[in-house]
């Protein structure tokens, strides 16, 4: 995989050069609310519009259907990326129309452009191969380099990140670049012990995962809406908690695998409880229960673990020289069952080993909660794809980049 420093090292000054970058922030409205993905994109535009390219930034944001959608316009990112830049950044209203085509063609040496959301045309992300290599040639007319940086796509087999780069001299940027890096720590010569943290809603999500880590981990700490089904696999009574029924003989069977090769899985002992979700606009006091895992209440619902899985699973991760972390333990975006998601960032905060923060609602939390993300050796900016990668799987995106 070539990477964008040896791009600059042959020279970009007036190269257009397309970015395919990640600018999938959340919204409220038009007010961005984590801009995370914007600022890790940021060494890879610097870093090109400085030796001179004409940099073509484009993304998707969201899941319009294949159409123009102004609830879904990148043009709030836009700015943001231009606010932290310093300088001024074109935007095109459309993919590859009239609009694209103008502002890109405007562009002078070191200026950078955005062109409008990506999935606004059905090519982007069309079963088609026809159709998406449509979209990719109309794509690829807009620049002479392509630079692949958006991680949190790469596990997607969309136009402009498998079929472009197969039209132009192509590269990783410095994210892409980084984050492999890290995914290597994580299965390649791994420091010991490995420690995984997995939570989040659905045991489903992350089955395939689990089952590669349970030949390479040390030890699983399971938290979140997925813990139900494996305390239910352990017979336990769950009441009207997140549960995946139909995976518990799958969940049992990892529950052995993971005895039977020695790795520690670790479950809650004891979690909070309510009858009510409780409402995360208002965020008003929800006055959780705490409970044994094997005494939860029929009519109440687990929505965090408790203080002493807190302390259980700080001990656990003390030890260990990697920690890979992906999925809050509960419903971390209210005030009273935070505990659990920000006990386990502490902990990573006070680990001496190389910690990861894989992407996603653990990423968010981190910035939610108020942690300084310097102090955690690596956040992803893809949950998804970096739980792809720990499956093993081939990732459409970076196999594109190889070639």
């Amino acid at each position: 995989m070539k990477t964008i420093d040896e791009l600059l090292a042959d020279g970009v000054a007036g190269k257009r050069v397309f970015v395919r970058a990640d600018l999938n922030v959340p919204l409220d409205g038009t007010t961005i609310t984590d801009d995370g993905r914007i600022r890790a994109v940021l060494p890879t535009v610097k870093a090109l519009a400085e030796a001179g390219a004409r940099v073509v930034v484009a993304s998707h944001l969201g899941r319009p259907k294949g159409a123009p959608d102004p609830a879904f316009s990148l043009a709030p990112a836009a700015a943001r990326l231009g606010e932290l830049l310093g300088a001024d950044v074109a935007f095109a209203t459309d993919t590859v129309g009239d609009s694209a085509t103008s502002t890109v063609a405007g562009l002078a040496d070191g200026q950078v452009a955005v062109i409008e959301n990506l999935r606004f045309n059905a090519g982007e992300t069309s079963k088609d191969d026809a159709e998406r290599a449509g979209f990719a040639d109309r794509l690829a007319a807009l620049a002479d380099v392509y630079v692949g940086d958006g991680f949190g796509a790469v596990h997607r087999k969309h136009a402009s990140v498998f079929d472009l780069p197969k039209r132009l001299p192509h590269y990783a940027g410095h994210l892409i670049a980084t984050e492999v890096g890290v995914l290597k720590k994580l299965t390649e010569d791994v420091k010991r012990p490995y420690v995984v943290a997995l939570g989040g809603a659905k045991v489903s999500d992350k089955l395939a995962v689990i089952d590669q880590l349970l030949g390479k981990a040390d030890r699983l700490l399971i938290g979140g809406g997925m813990a139900y089904t494996f305390l239910k696999a352990k017979g336990y009574e769950v009441g009207i908690s997140l549960l995946q029924e139909d995976q518990v003989p799958a969940v049992t069977e990892y529950m052995e695998r993971a005895e039977k090769n020695g790795v520690e899985l670790v479950l809650p002992v004891d979690v909070l409880v309510s009858a009510e979700f409780p409402d995360l606009k208002t965020k008003a006091p929800a006055n959780p229960t705490t409970v044994a895992a094997d005494a939860i209440p029929a009519d109440q619902e687990g929505l965090d673990i408790g203080p002493e899985t807190r302390k259980l699973y700080a001990s656990k991760l003390a030890d260990a020289a990697t920690v890979f972390w992906n999925g809050p333990m509960g419903v971390f975006e209210h005030p009273d069952y935070a505990e659990g998601t920000k006990a386990v960032a502490q902990a990573l905060v006070d680990s001496q080993g190389f910690t990861v923060v894989g992407g996603g609602d653990s990423a968010a939390a981190v910035r939610t909660l108020g942690f300084d993300e310097n102090a955690f050796g690596h956040i992803s900016t893809g949950g998804g794809a970096s739980l792809e990668y720990l499956e093993g799987k081939t990732l459409p995106g970076l196999a594109a980049l190889e070639d």
